[in-house]
């Protein structure tokens, strides 16, 4: 694995958002949820997709609090545009469980 700077991980901006919508993505090629994320007055609400309908059923994501990427580029994903990526662990089983925080933090706050 490559080693990288400080500066390049300070690059990343890694905050914290809520979910505050979820909508089934039928167009997608494998399962996804498309999600509507509350990052804070800062940033404002952005739209991602998320293949983690595996573990997590629409109502259960309403409400969490979840780590994202917020300055990647939007990324067309069939008829759909992201504009954020909701990170989480890929398990060996093959599901991805969610990057969250332990405790419920400010919207928008900054990974450190």
């Amino acid at each position: 694995m490559p080693e990288i700077s400080w500066d390049d991980f300070q690059k990343v901006e890694l905050r914290v958002g809520t979910i505050i919508e979820v909508q089934e993505f039928p167009e997608a090629r494998r399962p996804a949820w498309k999600l509507s994320v509350d990052f804070g007055a800062e940033v404002g609400v952005r739209w991602a997709s998320a293949q983690i309908t595996d573990l997590y059923k629409s109502e259960n994501l309403l409400g969490k609090q979840i780590v994202g990427v917020i300055n990647f580029p939007p990324k067309q994903i069939g008829p759909f545009m992201s504009e954020c990526l909701v990170t989480g662990f890929v398990t060996t089983e093959g599901p991805v469980v969610l990057a969250v925080p332990d405790r419920p933090v400010e919207n928008g706050l900054r990974l450190a």
